[in-house]
């Protein structure tokens, strides 16, 4: 009954976007708009997933997570509301990102919000990119506040320049912006909330300034966050190519594999996981479906699933999302 899924993915116009995710991976944009997100896998109370291949195509995510949740999910506990835990995006920076925090959970339950931890990815980056990311060392909250009020708060804002292939990590109460010129992928908790504390004097679309959300903002920073940079980059030899392991919590883990010619493989059961081709091409196999994976393009592969068959092409890099290690990074 079970095989892996792939799904229609929604797009998101934002003053930020451009055009690169389909001059890169051939998606279907909105017509002329600026596109800054396309959401591979969500299930929010607004916008589901609908599936697009096998028995199932028409269906949508939320229905799989009301009607199979233990064959989908395993031992993986869902989000609030019942919902799937995860929510995976593709983002394209044309231009600077707003400086943002997402509030960690004590904080999220007070404010009425959500908590929020994430991982990009960067996949493109032009030269020069950067990520703000943490504060300064030394900065303190009353330095931050008088900066924001005098509208230098960026210079309180940890940076530095990424490239293809770095990882950065998120947990929620780190202050950041994503910087211009950056394509990424991005896994994160199912949430929706971000507080935004400054947006360079930008208008939105509709030709006013965005709203901003200091207080929250304030009360969410981790003030005791001082120059994160991106995760380290270690590979091991593995299923005929090599794995990096990004990122051990207890929301989700996260590996980037990479190939560097044909090979056929097969993966048994390890739970709920969510594939990402980054590069290259590779077919899974499972439950008598198929599915082509390009740049570009992910696979949800539900627990009940027992085995995957897993070939490539030529090469291939590929992100991998796993179940979180309880009490890891909390």
């Amino acid at each position: 009954m079970f095989y892996p899924l792939v799904f229609e993915p929604r797009f998101k116009e934002r003053v930020w976007g451009g055009r690169r995710l389909e001059t890169l991976y051939g998606k279907r944009l909105l017509s002329g708009r600026p596109v800054g997100e396309s959401w591979e896998i969500t299930d929010r109370p607004e916008d589901v997933s609908v599936i697009a291949n096998g028995s199932w195509a028409g269906r949508d995510l939320r229905w799989l997570m009301e009607a199979h949740r233990e064959a989908l999910l395993g031992n993986l506990a869902p989000a609030a509301g019942d919902r799937f835990p995860w929510l995976v995006k593709i983002l394209d920076a044309r231009e600077l990102l707003s400086v943002q925090v997402h509030p960690p959970a004590e904080v999220a339950r007070r404010l009425g919000g959500e908590p929020k931890t994430e991982l990009w990815y960067i996949t493109e980056a032009e030269r020069g990119a950067e990520i703000y990311t943490g504060l300064r060392r030394g900065v303190t909250r009353e330095e931050f506040e008088r900066r924001l009020r005098e509208g230098t708060v960026a210079d309180c804002i940890h940076r530095f320049a990424v490239r293809a292939g770095d990882a950065v990590f998120l947990p929620s109460g780190r202050i950041h912006a994503l910087g211009a010129g950056l394509v990424l992928f991005e896994i994160q908790q199912n949430s929706d909330t971000t507080y935004r504390v400054y947006d360079w004097g930008r208008r939105g679309l509709d030709g006013r300034p965005r709203p901003l959300h200091v207080p929250e903002a304030l009360a969410s920073v981790d003030f005791q966050d001082f120059e994160p940079g991106p995760l380290p980059e270690r590979w091991e030899a593995r299923d005929g190519g090599r794995r990096r392991p990004l990122v051990e919590h207890e929301l989700f883990c996260v590996e980037v594999w990479r190939w560097n010619r044909s090979t056929q493989l097969e993966w048994g059961g390890g739970g709920c996981r969510v594939l990402g081709c980054v590069a290259g091409r590779l077919v899974l196999e499972g439950g008598n479906e198929a599915v082509d994976l390009r740049p570009g393009r992910f696979c949800l592969l539900p627990a009940a699933l027992e085995s995957v068959r897993l070939a490539v092409d030529s090469a291939a890099e590929v992100l991998v999302v796993l179940p979180g290690v309880p009490g890891k990074g909390a």
